[in-house]
C-alpha cells in the first residue's frame, strides 16, 4: 500500500500538470487517483474497492500492488477440511477476503504433502476417504484461473493430448492461434466435442455417432473443456 501510495502520488502531479494544460487523459487520470489516494491512506486495497471497467482498465495499467486479485490459502487440518465453515479461523479468513473482494482456498498442505508420493488412482482412495473430491491444490489452480479470467481447451491426436490457456472469451479462430499462427490464419472451422461426453462416448467416433459433436465457426466462443479438432487451409 505503502509502494502505491508514492507512486499515484508521483502520478497525480505529472497529472495536476497535464490537467492544466487542458490534457483530456491527464484530467481522467487524476480524478481516478484522487478516488484511490484516500483509500489506500485509509489502510486498504484498491482492489477492496468497486470501480467500473473503465476505471479498472485505466489502473491494470499502472502496474499497482493491491490492486492484483488475490487468494488467500487457509491451511487447516484432516478434520477441518470436510467441514471448513465449522472452523472459526476458516470464517475469519473468508470474512477478511470477502472485504476485500478476494477468495479464500481451503487446504490441507499435510494432506497434499501425503499425495504427492501417491499414484493417481491411489490419489483418488485418499481423498475419498477424508470426505473430499478434489486436492486443495486442484482447487487453488482453478481459483487462480477463474481471478485471471482464463480457461482451458484441450486438442486429442494420436501422438499427443494437451490443454491450452486462453483467455475466456476466446474465439475460435484466436485459440488455434494459440497452437500455431497458420492454424489461425487460415482457420475454416472447429470440429468440438465436449469433455464429460468424449469421456463417457470413449472415442471421437462414438461421440459423433450419438451427435455430440459440433462444427462451429469463427464466431465460436470457446468454453471451459472442449476438445476441439481445427480444420484449416494455408
Amino acid at each position: 500500500a505503502l509502494a502505491d501510495l508514492q507512486s499515484l502520488e508521483k502520478r497525480r502531479d505529472k497529472a495536476q500538470r497535464g490537467s492544466k494544460s487542458g490534457d483530456k487523459e491527464a484530467k481522467r487520470d487524476l480524478e481516478i487517483i484522487e478516488k484511490l489516494l484516500p483509500v489506500l491512506e485509509d489502510g486498504k486495497p484498491i482492489r477492496s474497492m468497486d470501480l467500473s471497467d473503465d476505471d479498472t482498465a485505466i489502473i491494470k495499467k499502472w502496474f499497482l500492488l493491491t490492486s492484483k486479485p488475490t487468494i488467500y490459502a487457509a491451511n487447516v487440518d484432516e478434520n477441518s477440511l470436510m467441514n471448513p465453515d465449522e472452523n472459526p479461523y476458516v470464517k475469519l479468513v473468508k470474512d477478511f477476503a470477502t472485504e476485500e473482494n478476494s477468495e479464500t482456498v481451503v487446504i490441507c498442505a499435510k494432506l497434499e504433502a501425503d499425495l504427492i508420493a501417491l499414484e493417481p488412482e491411489e490419489q483418488a482412495e485418499f481423498l475419498a476417504d477424508v470426505g473430499v473430491t478434489s486436492s486443495g491444490v486442484d482447487k487453488l489452480i482453478k481459483s487462480a484461473y477463474r481471478l485471471l479470467g482464463l480457461m482451458s481447451f484441450l486438442t486429442a491426436g494420436e501422438k499427443e493430448v494437451r490443454a491450452w490457456t486462453i483467455p475466456i472469451g476466446t474465439k475460435a479462430p484466436q485459440a488455434a492461434g494459440e497452437i500455431h499462427s497458420d492454424i489461425e490464419r487460415g482457420f475454416i472451422r472447429a470440429e468440438i466435442i465436449g469433455y464429460h461426453d468424449l469421456v463417457a462416448c470413449g472415442t471421437r467416433k462414438a461421440a459423433s455417432e450419438k451427435g455430440l459433436a459440433r462444427l462451429e465457426g469463427k464466431e465460436y466462443i470457446m468454453q471451459e473443456g472442449d476438445v476441439v479438432d481445427f480444420r484449416f487451409n494455408v
